[in-house]
C-alpha cells in the first residue's frame, strides 16, 4: 500500500503534465518578452538622453550668452555610406543619420567631416555651423579652446579625459542623463555646458593643447595661404616655380625653437586599408594640416617641402614596410642638415620594420596598447635608433644599369618567397576589398604558399642563381629554393631568420640593424618558410658580408621589403647606402635598463641623471 501510494506521488496524468509544461513555457515566453520590452524601452530611453544633450549642446551655441571669440572653420565633407554612420545624429537637423525604410539613392550616403566626424545628411550639409577644427589662428596672441559636440565616441582619449575639466565631475553619461558636455577640438578636454561659463570667465578660454602639445603643430604658427588671379600663391613660397609649392595650401612661419611637431603620412591601401579612420583620428588629436595622405598624385615630398624649415621635428609613417621605404626615400633626397627619426605606426601586412622597433605587429596591438593617443605619447619618449639601408642596382652582363637602383630597409628575396609576394600583390592590385583585415591577408598567403607547395617552380634554382658576399662565391645549398639576404631581425611577420641567441653557428656574428653588415640565409620552399612562421624550422645560415651580389640566369621572381617583381636574368649588386634615423619606443626607462644589464653602475647612473638635470634647467 505504501509502494502504492509513492507511485501515485510520482505518476501523473499525461495531460496534465501536457498543461504543466504548457504552463511554464508560456511563463517563460512571457518572461523573454517582458525582459526584450525593458531593454528596448532603456535603449530608447538612453537614445532619447544623448539625442536631448546634442539638443542642448545646440541650443547653448545659439545663445548670445555663450558665444565667445573664437575662430570659425567650414567642415571637410567626404561622401560616406550611410551604414558607417547610423548611430550618429545629423548635426544640422539632429535627426538619425539610419537609413529609412523606403531608401533611395541619394539617402545611401551622407556627408562625413574627415576633421572633427560630424555627419549631416546631403540637404543639410550646406547649411551646417562653421564650428569645425581651425587649423591657423594667425593673428591670435594664444590657442583658444574649441568647444564643440563630440560626434563620436572618445576611443583615443584617456581616462583623465573623462572628466568635467572645471569642477571635476564625471562627464560620462549616466542611465539617468546628467548634464550635457563639450569637447574641445585641441586639447581634448572636456566640460559641463553648465560649467563653461564659469570656466571661460576664470581662464580666458586659454587652451594649452593637453598632453600632446609638443607633437600639435600649433595653429598660432600655420599660415593659410590664397592665389592670386595668375594662378600662384601670394607668397615668396612660390620663387623658383617650385612644383611642390604649388600644391601648398599652408605654409609654417616662426615656430618657436623648442617647437617638435610630428609629421604623419597615411597610406590608405596599406595592408587592412583602414586609412580614413586613421585619418579622422589624428586628425582630431594633432592639427590636420601636419596628417598628410600619401597616394599616387602626391608623396611625403609634400610634406616634408611643408615642414623644410622646421628645426626639429618627427615623423610618424602610418602603413607598411613598402611605405616606410617610401617615407625613408624621401626623406634621403630633401638633403636635411638633420633628418627627422622616423616611427612607424604598424598598418601592413607584415610591419616587419614596425616590430623590431617595438611598434607592434598590427593595429590591434596599437588599440591593446591603449589606442592612438597612447601611441602618440610613446613617439614623444620614444628613443633615436639608427638604421642601415642598402642600395639595391640592377645590372646586365656589362654591368650598365637597367633601371634607377632600389633601396632595402628589411631584406631581399629571390626565388619561392618572392613568388608568393607576387601573387598576393597580384591578387590585391585585382581584388582589394579582399584585403580587408590582417588576418585575411595571413590567410591568402598560407594559401597561395599552399599552392606554391604543389606546382615545385624553383626545384632548378641552385642553378639557376649565383651568390657573391664580399667578393667570395657562395655555394648554394641543392635543396634551397630561396635566397634571402636580411638586414633585420624580422621576416614576413615575425620570423627571426638568423636567430641570435643560436649558438650552433659559432662563424657568424649577432645580426644588427646597424652594423653595415648583411645576413644571407636559404630556404627550402615554402613549405619551409610555412614551418618557419611556426617556429618549427629555421632557415640556412650562408654568409655575412657588406656587399652581396646575386647573378640571375634565368628569369625569377625579387622582392624588396614585401614590394615584388619579376625580374628578367641579370646581376643584383647590393651595397651600403646610408643610416636612417628611427625611433624605437621604450619599452622600459633606459637608464635602469643599462644598470640592470650591468653596463653602468649605480654611481654612473647617479651621475648620469645629476647631469641631465642640470643641463634641462
Amino acid at each position: 500500500m505504501e509502494d502504492d501510494g509513492e507511485m501515485g506521488m510520482f505518476s501523473k496524468n499525461p495531460v496534465e503534465m501536457v498543461e504543466s509544461r504548457g504552463v511554464m513555457f508560456s511563463c517563460f515566453v512571457a518572461a523573454l518578452v517582458g525582459i526584450l520590452t525593458i531593454a528596448y524601452t532603456a535603449f530608447q530611453w538612453r537614445r532619447n538622453i544623448n539625442l536631448s544633450w546634442t539638443k542642448a549642446i545646440a541650443r547653448s551655441k545659439k545663445n548670445p550668452k555663450a558665444r565667445h571669440k573664437t575662430p570659425v572653420a567650414p567642415h571637410s565633407w567626404e561622401l560616406h555610406s550611410i551604414s558607417r554612420a547610423k548611430n550618429l545624429n545629423c548635426c544640422v537637423c539632429l535627426k538619425s543619420m539610419s537609413p529609412s525604410q523606403t531608401i533611395v539613392a541619394s539617402e545611401t550616403f551622407v556627408h562625413r567631416c574627415t576633421i572633427c566626424g560630424a555627419a549631416a545628411h546631403f540637404s543639410c550639409s550646406s547649411s551646417a555651423p562653421k564650428d569645425c577644427k581651425c587649423v591657423s589662428m594667425v593673428g591670435y596672441e594664444h590657442v583658444v579652446h574649441q568647444w564643440a559636440v563630440r560626434w563620436t565616441e572618445g576611443a583615443d582619449q584617456t581616462d583623465d579625459s573623462s572628466f568635467c575639466s572645471y569642477c571635476d565631475e564625471s562627464c560620462s553619461s549616466s542611465f539617468l542623463g546628467g548634464s550635457p558636455i563639450w569637447c574641445c577640438l585641441w586639447c581634448q578636454r572636456l566640460v559641463h555646458v553648465d560649467c563653461h561659463s564659469n570656466m571661460s570667465s576664470e581662464t580666458g578660454d586659454v587652451c594649452d593643447l593637453g598632453p600632446l602639445r609638443r607633437l600639435i603643430l600649433c595653429p598660432l604658427y600655420v599660415k593659410e595661404l590664397t592665389r592670386n588671379p595668375s594662378g600662384g600663391f601670394l607668397s615668396t613660397i612660390t620663387h623658383g616655380a617650385n612644383e611642390l609649392a604649388s600644391k601648398l595650401k599652408y605654409e609654417l612661419a616662426d615656430l618657436p625653437s623648442d617647437a617638435r611637431p610630428l609629421l604623419v603620412f597615411i597610406n590608405k591601401k596599406s595592408g587592412a586599408q583602414r586609412g580614413d579612420s586613421l585619418r579622422q583620428r589624428l586628425n582630431l588629436l594633432l592639427n590636420p594640416v601636419q596628417v598628410c595622405e600619401l597616394s599616387s598624385a602626391q608623396g611625403p615630398e609634400v610634406g616634408l617641402f611643408l615642414f623644410r624649415k622646421v628645426p626639429h621635428f618627427r615623423v610618424l609613417v602610418c602603413g607598411g614596410d613598402g611605405t616606410a621605404g617610401w617615407v625613408l626615400d624621401a626623406i634621403d633626397k630633401q638633403n636635411f642638415v638633420s633628418p627627422p627619426a622616423v616611427a612607424i605606426l604598424p598598418a601592413g601586412t607584415g610591419n616587419d620594420l614596425a616590430r623590431v622597433l617595438n611598434w607592434g605587429g598590427g593595429l590591434g596591438s596599437v588599440e591593446r596598447q591603449g589606442g592612438l593617443s597612447t601611441v602618440l605619447q610613446n613617439i614623444e619618449h620614444a628613443a633615436v635608433t639608427v638604421l642601415d639601408r642598402w642600395k639595391v642596382s640592377i645590372l646586365n652582363q656589362q654591368g650598365k644599369q637597367l633601371q634607377p637602383p632600389k633601396y632595402m630597409n628589411n631584406y631581399i628575396g629571390v626565388g619561392c618567397d618572392a613568388k608568393v609576394a607576387l601573387d598576393i600583390h597580384n591578387l590585391r592590385e585585382e581584388n582589394p576589398e579582399r584585403f580587408y583585415s590582417q588576418f585575411m591577408n595571413k590567410v591568402l598567403y598560407a594559401r597561395e604558399g599552399a599552392r606554391s607547395i604543389m606546382d615545385r617552380t624553383f626545384e632548378d634554382f641552385p642553378w639557376q642563381v649565383r651568390v657573391e658576399v664580399d667578393g667570395v662565391e657562395i655555394e648554394v645549398p641543392e635543396d634551397a629554393e630561396g635566397v634571402l639576404v636580411a638586414n633585420i631581425g624580422s621576416y614576413m611577420g615575425g620570423v627571426d631568420l638568423w636567430q641570435n641567441e643560436d649558438e650552433t653557428y659559432e662563424n657568424f656574428d649577432p645580426q644588427s640593424m646597424h652594423d653595415k653588415i648583411v645576413e644571407v640565409v636559404s630556404i627550402s620552399g615554402t613549405w619551409h618558410l610555412g614551418k618557419l612562421q611556426v617556429g618549427l624550422s629555421r632557415a640556412r645560415r650562408l654568409a655575412q658580408g657588406q656587399s652581396v651580389k646575386i647573378q640571375l640566369c634565368a628569369p625569377l621572381p625579387v622582392q624588396i621589403d614585401g614590394e615584388p617583381w619579376f625580374q628578367q636574368p641579370c646581376t643584383l649588386t647590393i651595397s651600403h647606402h646610408g643610416q636612417a634615423f628611427m625611433l624605437k619606443r621604450a619599452a622600459e626607462e633606459p637608464l635602469e635598463n643599462a644598470e640592470t644589464n650591468e653596463v653602468i653602475n649605480a654611481s654612473q647612473k647617479r651621475a648620469l641623471l645629476q647631469e641631465m638635470a642640470l643641463r634641462l634647467t
